[in-house]
């Protein structure tokens, strides 16, 4: 594994953008194990300064990656090499493709591909050679549903964008990733999973019990497993991967390749 300096003040900077919700905090606690200066991007001050509590180490930047000011604001924080940036922000999920609005579909992929875009833009002059871009995505992007279609639409485009960029930042050896997890097991899906018990009019566990049948292992995607992931990016092997697409989703897609 690549050796990172344990002065504070000469370790590289992983920014992690999402660093607030499930995903976001256990990554955020794998890079800071990992021995990287986490810069912590998110739109709430008060969710941040909670993050901070817990990871004293890391620091803030409050920023709302679905428009171009956050550009500047992620650039500003950014004093040394970048390592690595991990775009993780969520969607909404609105319906499937005959129902879901129309805005919730563009504010997604706005979102996701533009708010990669932005967080590239940022930390440009400051990636260095073996630095990662990964991007988190989902397996609707790959296997489409009847459900779930913003994410999908969002998740399809940013794996296009991820290898578009592994083209683009290739000769400076920079490489680009996407982690793409089945549904995991979060606060998040458990609403998601009561919103169709309701429409249906059968419990939770009736849906959840449904959703862990999509996959061959019969489980759910975790956090911990997606944290593990970026870490395991940030070895020089993972190199070779660039442009590809992890998947993360416990046997749900059925599709080759």
């Amino acid at each position: 594994m690549r050796i990172i300096e344990h002065d504070a003040d000469r370790k590289e900077l992983a920014v992690v953008v999402g660093a607030t919700g499930a995903f976001g905090n256990t990554m955020v606690d794998r890079l800071v194990d990992h021995g990287l200066k986490v810069i912590a991007v998110a739109r709430s001050a008060d969710a941040l300064a909670t993050l901070q509590a817990r990871q004293p180490s890391i620091g803030l930047c409050v920023a709302d990656i679905a428009t171009d000011a956050a550009i500047d604001r992620i650039r500003e924080v950014l004093d040394r090499p970048v390592r690595a940036v991990v775009h993780g922000p969520g969607v909404g999920v609105a319906g499937g493709i005959l129902t879901a609005p129309t805005e919730t579909m563009v504010d997604a992929v706005n979102i996701k591909v533009g708010g990669l875009l932005r967080l590239c833009r940022a930390a440009d002059a400051r990636f260095v050679e073996g630095s990662r871009i990964i991007a988190i995505g989902g397996h609707y992007g790959l296997e489409p549903t009847a459900y779930a279609a913003s994410a999908g639409v969002a998740n399809a485009a940013l794996v296009n964008v991820s290898r578009q960029l592994s083209l683009a930042y290739g000769e400076r050896g920079v490489t680009a990733h996407v982690i793409a997890p089945g549904p995991a097991d979060t606060e998040r899906l458990r609403r998601v999973a009561a919103d169709r018990a309701r429409m249906r009019g059968i419990s939770v566990d009736d849906v959840l019990d449904e959703m862990r049948a999509e996959s061959s292992t019969r489980r759910f995607t975790t956090p911990e497993q997606v944290a593990w992931a970026v870490a395991m990016l940030l070895d020089p092997c993972a190199d070779a991967m660039t442009g590809a697409t992890l998947m993360l989703d416990s046997g749900r897609r059925r599709g080759l390749p």
